[in-house]
């Protein structure tokens, strides 16, 4: 079967990107999106040189201020506050909107149009059997959420896909989880890891998707992560200690699975767990 599954964390820096391609390249076969739009990374461990797919588009009003009337129910409409009416003017602030195409439908004297405005790209690459695919929203750009949109769209029903999400535990986090038949939350041994997991963990519950946690860094803290994860009956899915070797290979930008081959039989073996809790 196939199965979709969102690699997240409540914190930066965790590892998320460090399971999510060592797992893709264990499993081979698989789909791999890099949903961090705002600082993706993915690619810096692949290799390889990216295709840039498409631009990311979003639909916006254009008021024509001849037929505008004034009359503010375009911006009563607005809940973010993209459209501000006043009595000699409408204004319209791009960077607030959203694209619903309210403002459109509301308007009594047909005063308002649409156009699209670029607001990110869509690359792609290959990596054997594996399929690459990242998102990159335009600096000074302040909803990533339609990029990851966009950028999910190129999932291929027929095939098990891998989402690296971006950290956090905000609408980009909830946009790349919403699909996904099942959460890896990565954490750290630390008091911040803890914190933050405990976030994520709340968002993955609200959300009714099954979900484990993997350790990353095992050894470099604690053992306040597992002791919660057991008081909480949450799966531990696996621990990667902190060792010297894989973060040399890190800093390289090579991932660990192609040196250390004992790893690409362990997330083989999580991807089957994972599959069979899923099935069931």
């Amino acid at each position: 079967m196939t199965v979709n599954i969102a690699i997240a964390s409540g914190k930066g820096g965790t590892g998320k990107t460090t399971v999510a391609v060592n797992m893709a390249l264990s499993l081979g076969d698989v789909q791999l999106i890099d949903c961090d739009v705002e600082n993706p990374n993915g690619h810096l461990f692949l290799g390889k040189e990216l295709e840039k797919v498409e631009p990311v588009n979003l639909i916006i009003p254009v008021i024509d201020k001849a037929k505008c009337t004034k009359c503010g129910k375009c911006s009563d409409f607005c809940r973010y506050n993209a459209l501000v009416t006043f009595k000699h003017d409408s204004l319209f602030f791009p960077e607030m909107c959203h694209g619903c195409g309210g403002c459109m439908m509301v308007c009594p004297e047909k005063a308002i149009t649409e156009t699209t405005r670029p607001i990110g790209k869509i690359f792609t690459t290959t990596v054997g059997k594996m399929d690459f695919w990242s998102g990159l929203l335009n600096i000074g750009e302040p909803m990533a959420t339609p990029v990851i949109k966009n950028l999910k769209s190129h999932i291929e029903s027929s095939r098990s896909a891998l989402l690296d999400s971006p950290p956090g535990t905000a609408c980009p986090v909830i946009e790349t989880m919403s699909d996904a038949n099942f959460v890896i939350l990565v954490t750290e041994p630390t008091p911040f890891g803890l914190h933050d997991l405990k976030l994520s963990i709340d968002v993955v519950r609200m959300l009714d998707i099954p979900f484990g946690v993997i350790v990353n860094r095992m050894g470099s803290g604690d053992d306040r992560v597992q002791m919660h994860c057991k008081a909480e009956e949450i799966n531990l899915l696996m621990e990667i200690p902190q060792s010297q070797e894989i973060a040399s290979l890190y800093s390289k930008g090579i991932p660990f699975v192609t040196v250390m081959p004992e790893w690409k039989e362990k997330f083989m073996d999580l991807y089957d767990r994972i599959s069979k809790e899923v099935g069931q």
